[in-house]
């Protein structure tokens, strides 16, 4: 039987979210951006095995959380799509997961330092960042999530926090909506950067959990106006092409 189609308007938006970490240098040629599916229960939607600047509509491609397609996509998957799976496995909460190797948080990944708010655009990292080591999970591997085994040792390391920094990789963050996991996504790389300055600078003051959650609420008023922007940046975008 054919799988219910998601909404356009949603798979628009995935497409917009592909080129947006693109163009705000989260996402090269590799890293991906999922969300659930609208009207099927145990499915996301994520693109073929595609560079996330270059994403179209024919690209999002439907999986259930074992990471087989549902959809008619001839194109080969991600690697990685286990990743996203075993999060929504485990995370009824979580509507959007973003995977990256932005190169700020590489640091704090190799590091076992977790990032932690520094200012305000922050707040999500309340409760610092997660850590993920593959070696725990699965010995010396190519540091890739190619299973659901691994999967699901990533979003167990995850646990309730927004963002996993996987040791030797890159990070996972999660969130509510769509925008919300790339805003989350892109701030986590500015909160690394500046984490990173101020190390050399003295000890720093980090939001206390009350201002951390304080200003996650007020932010995610504001993801609209970020999010009509980083669109805008695009230019003319024909998201067929």
């Amino acid at each position: 039987m054919p799988i219910q189609s998601p909404a356009a308007d949603l798979v628009d938006r995935l497409v917009y979210a592909n080129r947006i970490l693109y163009d705000q240098n989260i996402v090269d040629g590799l890293g991906h951006v999922s969300v659930r599916h609208d009207s099927v229960p145990g499915a996301f939607l994520l693109s073929c095995n595609r560079a996330p600047g270059m994403v179209r509509r024919q690209d999002i491609t439907v999986y259930d959380y074992d990471g087989n397609t549902l959809s008619d996509q001839k194109e080969r998957p991600y690697l990685e799509r286990f990743i996203h799976g075993e999060i929504y496995r485990a995370r009824p909460d979580v509507v959007a997961v973003v995977h990256s190797h932005s190169q700020s948080v590489i640091p704090f990944a190799i590091t076992k330092n977790a990032l932690k708010p520094v200012f305000h655009m922050s707040g999500f990292l309340s409760e610092g960042s997660a850590h993920f080591e593959i070696r725990e999970a699965g010995g010396n591997t190519d540091m890739l999530i190619r299973s659901s085994y691994l999967g699901e040792a990533l979003a167990r390391s995850l646990g309730q926090h927004s963002c996993v920094l996987m040791r030797g990789h890159g990070s996972t963050v999660v969130g509510t909506s769509l925008e919300q996991a790339v805003y989350r996504a892109i701030y986590a790389e500015v909160n690394a950067k500046l984490q990173l300055a101020a190390n050399g600078l003295g000890e720093i003051t980090f939001l206390n959990k009350e201002e951390a959650q304080l200003s996650s609420d007020m932010n995610d008023g504001q993801i609209p106006r970020s999010w009509n922007l980083w669109i805008k940046r695009l230019g003319q975008v024909d998201l067929d092409q």
